[in-house]
C-alpha cells in the first residue's frame, strides 16, 4: 500500500463543509476526525469564538463539532460564524467583531484552518497546497480578485509555501478522470452550499498518463444555502413577523424586509445578534400588532439557537430527498414551529433557483462550442447534487446512463490532493 504524501495536502474549504486529503499514489487518502467516539471527514465550515477569561486575552477560536459544541454549551459567553466563505469576495465585509478583537475574512480563514490542523493532529501542514476556488464566488456582486488576496493572506499566515488555486470542478474532475479508460469530454457539475460550479474538459489517455484540456467555466453564487433560505422564508419567517406592519408618525408600515432576508441566510443570521439590531426590533414590536411574533423573532436571535434551526431545515431538505411529506418541527427560546413539508412546495420554492442553475450549466456547454449530445460523461458532486430536482435538471438535458455520482462529499479534496501531489500542479491551477 502506498503511504501518503506528507509534504503536499488538498483543502476543500467550502461554504457548508472542510475536507482535508493526501496524495497516496494513484488515490488519495482523507483526513478523519474523531470526537466523542464519532468519526468526521467532512467537518462542518463552522467557527466559533469563546470569551477568553484573561484579562485582554485574544477570543478563543474552535471549529467543526467543537465550534458547535461550545457555542450550545455556553451561547451568551460564545460568537458563532457559519457559511462565513460566503465573504471572501465580499467588498462590503471589512471585518467582523468578536467581543473586543475585529476580524478580517482572511483572519477568520486562517482561525478556522488553524484549528482543523490541530484536531488532525499536524504540527504544521506541509508546505505544498492545492485549494478549491469556486468559479464564481458567492456574493451579488464578488470580487474575484479580493476573494484570491483574502486566500493568499490566510494560507500565508499560516505557513504555506507553494500554493495553487483549483477550480473546484476542475478538482472533481481530475479525480474522476482516474476512473476513465478511454478518452472522454467531461461536464463537472460541483453543486455544493454557496456556489454551483460548472466544468467542461476533454481528456485524453495516453501511455499511462492523463491530459486534460479545460474548454470552459461557468458557476454562479446559488446553491444549497439558497434551498435553505427559502425554507425560512416560507416556513419560520411568516410566524415571526415577516409581514408585520408597525406604527410611526400615525403611519402604519411594513416591518422592514431586509431583518428577514438577513434571518433567512446563515451567513449574515450569525451577524445578527448585535445590540443594535436587537434593539431596533424591539422598537418596531412596541407599535406592532405582531408584537408578540417579533418578540419571538428576537428571542430566537439573542438565544443563539442558530445553529439548531440550521439543523432543523437542513434535516428537513435531507429528508425531503427520500419522502414526499416531512414532519417540520422547531422548538427552542420561546419559539414552537411545527408543521410538514411537502416535496412539490419545495420544489416550486426554489424553481427560480432551480432555472438558473440550469441556466448557467448550459452556459459551461455554449462557451465550449458544444451541445448535449458531445459530452461523453456528467459527472456530479456536492451535497446539493442529492437533490431530487437538482438530479432531473441533468436528467432531462443528457441520458440517464451518461450521468454519474460518487463520493459527493469527498471528490473535490481527493481531486485536489492529487493535483498538490503530481509532478505539475501549476499545470491545474486557475
Amino acid at each position: 500500500m502506498a503511504k501518503p504524501d506528507m509534504q503536499a495536502i488538498g483543502i476543500d474549504f467550502g461554504t457548508t463543509n472542510t475536507v482535508l486529503a493526501f496524495p497516496e499514489g494513484s488515490d488519495a487518502r482523507v483526513q478523519a476526525f474523531e470526537r466523542d467516539g464519532e468519526r468526521h471527514e467532512a467537518l462542518r465550515t463552522t467557527l466559533s469564538f469563546r470569551r477568553n477569561p484573561l484579562a485582554g486575552g485574544q477570543p478563543l477560536a474552535e471549529a467543526g463539532p467543537w465550534a458547535i459544541q461550545d457555542f450550545i454549551d455556553l451561547p451568551e459567553e460564545t460568537r458563532f460564524l457559519q457559511s462565513f466563505k460566503s465573504f471572501a469576495a465580499s467588498v462590503s465585509f471589512s471585518d467582523t467583531a468578536v467581543f473586543t478583537t475585529r476580524y478580517r475574512f482572511e483572519d477568520l480563514m486562517a482561525a478556522y484552518l488553524a484549528r482543523v490542523k490541530a484536531h488532525a493532529g499536524l504540527a504544521q501542514f506541509p508546505k505544498r497546497l492545492a485549494i478549491g476556488r469556486p468559479v464564481t464566488f458567492a456574493g451579488s456582486k464578488p470580487d474575484d480578485a479580493l476573494a484570491q488576496r483574502r486566500y493568499a493572506a490566510a494560507l500565508a499566515a499560516l505557513g504555506f509555501e507553494q500554493v495553487n488555486y483549483v477550480l473546484e470542478p476542475v478538482a472533481a474532475a481530475y479525480f474522476y478522470a482516474q476512473r476513465l479508460v478511454r478518452d472522454a469530454v467531461i461536464l463537472v457539475a460541483d453543486l455544493g452550499g454557496g456556489t454551483s460550479d460548472f466544468s467542461v474538459l476533454r481528456f485524453r489517455k495516453a501511455n499511462g498518463r492523463t491530459a486534460a484540456e479545460a474548454l470552459a467555466h461557468s458557476g454562479i453564487g446559488i446553491a444549497g444555502d439558497n434551498f435553505d433560505f427559502r425554507i425560512i422564508d416560507h416556513v419560520v419567517s411568516p410566524r415571526l413577523g415577516k409581514r408585520a406592519t408597525y406604527v410611526s408618525w400615525g403611519k402604519e408600515l411594513p416591518v422592514p424586509k431586509h431583518y428577514f432576508a438577513s434571518f433567512s441566510r446563515w451567513n449574515e443570521l450569525c451577524l445578527m445578534r448585535r445590540p443594535e439590531v436587537l434593539r431596533e426590533l424591539r422598537e418596531l414590536a412596541r407599535s406592532s400588532s405582531s408584537q408578540e411574533q417579533l418578540l419571538s423573532l428576537v428571542d430566537l436571535i439573542e438565544g443563539g439557537v442558530s445553529y439548531e434551526l440550521y439543523r432543523t431545515v437542513s434535516q428537513a431538505k435531507a429528508a425531503l430527498t427520500e419522502h414526499e411529506v416531512v414532519p417540520f418541527r422547531f422548538r427552542m427560546s420561546g419559539v414552537d414551529i411545527s408543521g410538514r413539508l411537502n416535496r412539490s412546495s419545495f420544489e416550486r420554492w426554489i424553481a427560480p433557483d432551480l432555472e438558473k442553475i440550469g441556466a448557467t450549466a448550459d452556459a459551461a456547454l455554449s462557451k465550449a462550442g458544444l451541445a448535449a449530445k458531445d459530452i461523453d460523461r456528467v459527472f456530479l458532486t456536492g451535497g446539493t447534487s442529492f437533490v431530487p430536482a437538482v438530479r432531473r435538471l441533468f436528467e432531462q438535458r443528457f441520458p440517464a446512463e451518461k450521468i454519474d455520482t460518487g463520493e459527493q462529499l469527498l471528490s473535490i479534496a481527493k481531486g485536489l490532493a492529487l493535483i498538490a501531489g503530481s509532478a505539475e500542479p501549476e499545470a491545474w491551477a486557475a
